[in-house]
Order: structure tokens, then C-alpha cells, then sequence
């Protein structure tokens, strides 16, 4: 079972090179299982029994389902889409004297560079295209092997293994092809999505690195692919929801944009995203303001987005006994200044509903002289009250373009996400 599910994640996040694609991977899944799509400019008719989800800016899905006789709480898990990455600037262009054409990038969200190194790369994302003079978004994905950063040769640079502070705008731009691929890029893009280069009025266009994903590891123990963080998380979040069925409680699978970068857009965790779709349903069910508040104070909310497991290499970057492990099961995550919104009564929750799916859990606290990473869960309680707690999956190599994690850590949050649900 844990292995057919780490090759069903590889087969998610490979269809998801970007935001905008792995929320069609979702909205084409709940379409199969008979879900039925609003859309936030229009009347909102919900019904007891029924199964719905909404999208924001095609980067973002809220999925929830309305039992028979609903007991009125909100029980959420809460993702990310988003994962670093380079994002192709306007007029991506540039020629290398008559010889090379290269692509202008910038960085998305916090990166580890080095790693996009001498990968294959290529381009995938949305375009907004002029089509029988309406403007329509299409998704497009180049699958083949069409860019690569090369590293420079170490006799050119023989200090570069003693550390070196990379420059994108001089470094990592990914090279195209030779002097006679100029001016073709955005006509490739044209092809890819069947129109005119002249029709394409906008994008929003990122690299993506190539490298299939594998399990791997002397047993088969760990699993290794570009996105884990956080698609690893949303995958097993859909994968519970839809396991769970419509129990009591209105179960609602949450998948926002941008965490990598701070969450402040209208598809962020810091938007009003989750909120107004969680006040839709309540008005839509005929219940008042008051009763909407008095929901989402009997409601719980999970925050799942990766967590650092204790790496082989760097041990003592570990806080001394707060040392997740890969396998081991899914991480509560800690802080006192409230990076993560875990408290003693969410803690004690997401506890019981670990015993509940008898599966493991540990718990990560950064060292007391690091400081750590933020996630989703906090910035989204200031929008919608609910009692949260932060958790994740362990993993290694986070922001790389190519993470690590274990095999068996995806089913054992997918049973977590079942009783969540139930």
C-alpha cells in the first residue's frame, strides 16, 4: 500500500508542474467524482448530500462536501500549490554574441540554487491568449527537455567548492539553444496552446526541473521528485477527502497559492479566499452571521506543509530531541513566536486523531538559536478564527529542485486526512 500510493504521488506532482496545472489535476479529480463546480461571480445553490469545489485564479481549490444531516463545524486541511521555482520575465529573450540564446528568469520564492544546475528543464505554466476576440487562459506544459543552466567549469573558477553567492541575472539563466533559435520562444508557446503568437496577451510562465521521480533507498524506504513541498501534502489531503465520504461535519480539502512567497494575494492564505467560501456555504444553508461565527469557533483546521527531518549530513541542525525522521510518521510542528499556530489544545487534537488513524506521529521545534520558516496556518487564522494546528511531512532538501522523503509518510497523513474528514 505505501508503495502503490508514493507511485501515485509521483504520477500527481508529475502531471503538476506548476500551480496552475496541479489544481486542474484536482478539478478534473472531483469532476470524475462527480463534484459539482461553482464559480465565485455566480448564485451559490448548495444542498445537504452534495459535493462541491470553486477555484481562485485556476492556482487555488476549495472542495467541500455537505453531509446528509450536517453538524455545522468546518473541519479543514489546508495546503499549498505553489513551489520555488524561476519564473520567465517579459521579453524572455536574450542573445549571447551571435552564438546562444538564453531565457531572462527570475527567482520565485526561496530557493536552493545550486541544485538547478545541469538538470533538464522546461517551461510550463498558463497563458492568456485573445480566442474569437474574448481573452481565455490555457494551461500549457512543453514536455520535452528544452532548457538547461550548465554550471561553469571548476578550472574557470577553481574556489567555487569553498562557497560561492550566485547571481541569478549572471548565473542561472537556462540557455535555449543556439544563435538560430532566437525570436522562436514565443512561438513555440503559441504552438503549444494552438494559437497565434500575436493573440498571447499575457503569462505567467515558470521552469520546471525534469527529473523523473523515483523511490529508491537499500529497501525501497525513501522517495525523491521535484514539488514535494507542499504537493505531497495537498495530494494526501485530496486522497483523504475523498477516501472519508460525507460523514457530519462539512469536510473541506483547501489548496491556496503563493505561500512561497508570503501569501499576500487574492489566492493566498492571507486573502479572503477561504473565508468567503466558508460564508457562502453558510448563507447558502440558510444559517445567519451569528451561526456562521459559532461555526468556526467549534471548527478545527489543519495546516499541512512540509516539515525538516534530522539530515544524515548536518545532525546538529536539529533541535536535541525534537528530531523528525523520514518514515517515522507526520510532524506537529512548534514555535513560541507562532511561525506555526500549533498550541497545547490543537496539539492534543491532531494527537487523537493520530491514535484515531493508528498511525505515528513526532514533532519538530527549530534550535532555539535558528530561526525557522513560516507556513500557511497562521496567516490564513486572520482571516477565518478557527483552532489550527501545523503539521507536515519530513523531508529532506527542502526548496531544492529535487527533495527527498520516505516512502510510507504519504499513506500515514492520507489516514490522518480520513479521520480529519470523517
Amino acid at each position: 500500500m505505501y508503495q502503490e500510493t508514493a507511485e501515485k504521488l509521483l504520477s500527481f506532482i508529475k502531471k503538476s508542474p506548476t500551480a496552475f496545472q496541479a489544481v486542474e489535476e484536482m478539478r478534473q479529480r472531483f469532476l470524475r467524482q462527480d463534484f459539482q463546480e461553482l464559480k465565485e461571480e455566480e448564485h451559490w445553490e448548495i444542498a445537504p448530500g452534495r459535493s462541491y469545489f470553486v477555484t481562485r485564479n485556476s492556482s487555488a481549490i476549495i472542495a467541500f462536501t455537505i453531509p446528509q444531516k450536517p453538524v455545522y463545524k468546518f473541519h479543514i486541511i489546508a495546503s499549498h500549490s505553489d513551489s520555488p521555482a524561476f519564473k520567465i520575465k517579459e521579453n524572455p529573450e536574450i542573445s549571447v554574441e551571435n552564438a546562444y540564446v538564453k531565457l531572462n528568469v527570475e527567482k520565485y520564492g526561496g530557493m536552493l540554487l545550486a541544485p538547478w544546475f545541469d538538470r533538464p528543464l522546461s517551461v510550463a505554466g498558463r497563458m492568456i491568449v485573445r480566442e474569437n476576440g474574448k481573452l481565455k487562459e490555457k494551461l500549457v506544459s512543453i514536455d520535452r527537455d528544452l532548457l538547461l543552466i550548465p554550471s561553469l567549469a571548476i578550472h574557470m573558477n577553481r574556489e567555487v567548492n569553498e562557497g560561492y553567492k550566485y547571481n541569478v541575472q549572471n548565473d542561472l539563466l537556462p540557455l535555449y539553444g543556439g544563435y538560430e533559435a532566437g525570436g522562436s520562444f514565443m512561438g513555440l508557446l503559441a504552438k503549444e496552446a494552438d494559437v497565434r503568437e500575436d493573440d498571447i496577451l499575457g503569462h505567467d510562465l515558470f521552469l520546471y526541473c525534469r527529473t523523473p521521480g523515483t523511490i529508491w533507498g537499500a529497501q525501497g524506504e525513501f522517495i525523491s521528485s521535484p514539488r514535494l513541498d507542499d504537493l505531497q501534502c495537498a495530494f494526501s489531503s485530496m486522497e483523504g477527502f475523498l477516501r472519508a465520504g460525507r460523514k457530519e461535519s462539512i469536510a473541506v480539502h483547501c489548496v491556496l497559492d503563493n505561500e512561497e512567497v508570503g501569501s499576500t494575494t487574492k489566492q493566498g492564505a492571507a486573502s479572503t479566499f477561504l473565508k468567503d467560501t466558508l460564508k457562502r456555504i453558510n448563507a447558502a444553508l440558510g444559517r445567519t452571521f451569528e451561526e456562521y461565527l459559532m461555526t468556526l469557533a467549534g471548527s478545527f483546521m489543519v495546516s499541512a506543509d512540509n516539515a525538516h527531518a534530522l539530515h544524515p549530513n548536518y545532525t546538529s541542525k536539529t533541535d536535541p530531541v525534537n528530531r523528525p525522521l523520514l518514515n517515522k510518521g507526520v510532524v506537529i510542528k512548534y514555535n513560541a513566536n507562532q511561525k506555526y499556530c500549533t498550541d497545547g489544545v490543537s496539539a492534543a487534537v491532531f494527537k487523537d486523531i493520530c491514535a484515531q488513524a493508528e498511525i505515528p506521529y513526532q514533532t519538530f521545534v527549530n534550535r532555539s538559536d535558528m530561526a525557522g520558516g513560516s507556513t500557511l496556518g497562521n496567516i490564513s487564522n486572520t482571516q477565518a478564527a478557527i483552532n489550527t494546528v501545523d503539521i507536515g511531512l519530513p523531508q529532506l532538501a527542502m526548496h531544492s529542485s529535487y527533495e527527498t522523503a520516505g516512502v510510507k509518510d504519504t499513506e500515514d497523513l492520507i489516514k490522518a486526512a480520513q479521520v480529519v474528514f470523517r
